[in-house]
């Protein structure tokens, strides 16, 4: 079984980065970075069901069908990724936040990918989340702090 991790640190509270990574404004924003795909009924709320819809590719109709499992805000969210509606094949993503000193280590997890096609996929996606997370994350949080100082 393969699956991936993207570590990263932000200089931010765990309140404010947890409202840039789960609210449905602010997550249309980063997930768009890279090939990543806008969030269609998003909400972190147990038992929401909602799409990433990106661009299609060949053997893929651009869509992943997600359902959210677990909310325990502002340190935990977890849901179920399928590439396809009606796929057996369901992965699990989870994103933990934690406070560290000078602010908040957010660790994202994709688990669950079998076989050969399921290794490839793993990379792929680790590779187009890094570039969210890296790239794509920080402006947003930056904007939504200044925004929020008086």
């Amino acid at each position: 079984m393969s699956q991936y991790t993207v570590v990263r640190d932000y200089r931010y509270p765990i309140e404010e980065v947890w409202h840039v990574l789960t609210d449905p404004e602010y997550v249309a924003r980063w997930t768009t970075t890279g090939r990543g795909g806008r969030p269609e009924g998003y909400a972190a709320v147990a038992g929401t069901k909602f799409r990433f819809v990106g661009k299609p590719t060949m053997g893929w109709a651009g869509v992943v069908h997600c359902e959210v499992t677990d909310v325990d805000a502002p340190r935990t969210l977890r849901y179920t990724w399928r590439g396809d509606e009606d796929s057996n094949a369901i992965t699990v993503v989870t994103y933990l936040l934690e406070p560290i000193a000078g602010g908040t280590r957010f660790t994202w997890t994709h688990t669950g990918f079998t076989g050969p096609a399921g290794f490839v996929m793993s990379k792929l996606l680790g590779n187009v989340r890094r570039k969210m997370l890296t790239e794509g994350v920080p402006p947003i949080l930056a904007a939504y702090h200044s925004a929020r100082r008086p």
